[in-house]
């Protein structure tokens, strides 16, 4: 679906080419893209462009910052010379937007190609045009410099995305007429529902099944069968931005209201873990949260370290890793599945830790609605965005996530406030994080 009048498609039929012909004409974009992938055209100062997984949105970035780097036909009059590549992390830059399947490198041909100085942070095509890594964790990496274009992925997963958009704004002063693209899956954060009532915004949106063609044989069939009507399903296969479950125990406006990008001295540090039975590709995630108190009995949620697929060392020694990292007063860690196993398996990797072993003798929802409270009372705040962990707070009702799945990012955050908030706990350690 597109938002922009005037937009035409260049695609034409290659039928009956030859492997030779197919082979010189494979790095014409202007030739194998959807409509919604080629810009629009018009007076806009940014493209929007919505997409589920796999839907093609990685690629239509990079030919963009491709077209625009280059001076080709139907993106610039001539070579942009400075632009910005900002994403969730400078890792996810480089292995997304540059190094990935789709990224920059593999849409240029050989002669084309930018040189990549993964130390600098720096791309640099033979024309003499460059490209900056920046990340959506620190907003203040946009300070100083300027462009006139920029490539922002995945908005809707930064940690700081007002700060970041906001700081990228005022670099954007190049040219006569700088422009952005955003490609990302939506979720429905205050900045994105902004940028969609804005003037000089053009949206585009597609769903998964359009770049059919492109995504692994039965792919599209599976995830539709699994997650197809369901909300994970529309968020991120069709594109779509949800409104919170009304009878949801957490809702957005009241997490924007409470985020904070500073923390006061914390008294507490805890780093909660709610570790899955098995490994496998299927199974469960470990839940692993960071949160803190400080004097005036505020709770602070720190980071979202969950992971999706690990092995007990794996889950075990990231818990560690960020207990000392955090300078934590103790991991708590729920033994419900695993038993004394947990605490073993920790103590492998680090003996001196100290561990508060919980279990869950209530269900999910009567656990999770004394914590959801402390939020109504304006006591919690998340540093910088969650997103993963905000989709399910936002998610959860008396019946548990819509998917069916375990809420595992939930679980821990509630282990983790009912430790620090709930209950009486260890002498405390004063620290500025």
């Amino acid at each position: 679906m597109s938002a922009c009048n005037g937009k035409t498609s260049n695609a034409r039929a290659t039928n009956n080419l030859s492997d030779e012909e197919l082979l010189a004409i494979s790095f014409d974009w202007q030739l194998w893209a959807r409509e919604d992938q080629l810009p629009p055209l018009g007076d806009w100062h940014t493209w929007l462009v919505l997409g589920g997984r796999g839907s093609g949105k990685t690629r239509t970035g990079a030919e963009w910052v491709r077209g625009l780097a280059l001076g080709l036909p139907g993106f610039s009059d001539k070579p942009i010379a400075r632009i910005a590549l900002v994403g969730e992390t400078l890792e996810d830059v480089r292995s997304v937007m540059i190094e990935g399947e789709s990224g920059l490198l593999a849409v240029h041909p050989k002669h084309q190609r930018p040189h990549f100085e993964s130390s600098k942070h720096l791309l640099t095509w033979p024309n003499g045009s460059i490209a900056q890594m920046f990340s959506g964790n620190r907003p203040d990496g946009l300070r100083g410099p300027q462009f006139a274009a920029a490539w922002c992925d995945e908005l809707c997963k930064w940690r700081y995305p007002q700060e970041t958009w906001d700081m990228l704004q005022f670099a954007l002063r190049l040219g006569q007429r700088p422009r952005q693209i955003v490609t990302t899956t939506p979720r429905p954060i205050a900045l994105l529902k902004q940028l969609l009532k804005s003037e000089g915004v053009c949206i585009d949106q597609s769903k998964t099944s359009v770049n059919k063609a492109f995504l692994a044989t039965g792919f599209v069939e599976r995830v539709n069968r699994q997650y197809g009507g369901t909300r994970l399903g529309r968020q991120e296969l069709d594109a779509e931005i949800l409104d919170d479950r009304i009878d949801a125990l957490w809702h957005r406006a009241q997490l924007d209201q409470l985020r904070t990008k500073q923390t006061p001295e914390l008294t507490r540090i805890v780093v909660a873990i709610d570790p899955p039975v098995t490994s496998h590709a299927n199974s469960d995630a470990c839940g692993l949260i960071v949160a803190g108190l400080c004097e005036q009995g505020h709770g602070y949620v720190l980071s979202d370290l969950t992971l999706q697929t690990a092995s007990p060392l794996q889950w075990a020694r990231a818990a560690v890793n960020a207990y000392h990292r955090f300078e934590a007063d103790r991991i708590v860690a729920e033994v419900n599945q695993g038993g004394e196993m947990v605490e073993t398996v920790i103590r492998q990797i680090d003996r001196s830790v100290a561990i508060t072993s919980v279990r869950a003798t209530r269900g999910k929802y009567i656990r999770a609605e004394p914590v959801a409270a402390l939020y109504e009372q304006g006591r919690v705040h998340h540093v910088g965005s969650l997103p993963l962990l905000e989709d399910e707070l936002c998610d959860f009702g008396p019946g548990g996530l819509t998917s069916g799945k375990s809420p595992d990012r939930l679980d821990a955050l509630v282990w983790a406030l009912t430790d620090l908030m709930l209950k009486g706990g260890v002498e405390p350690r004063v620290r500025n994080l």
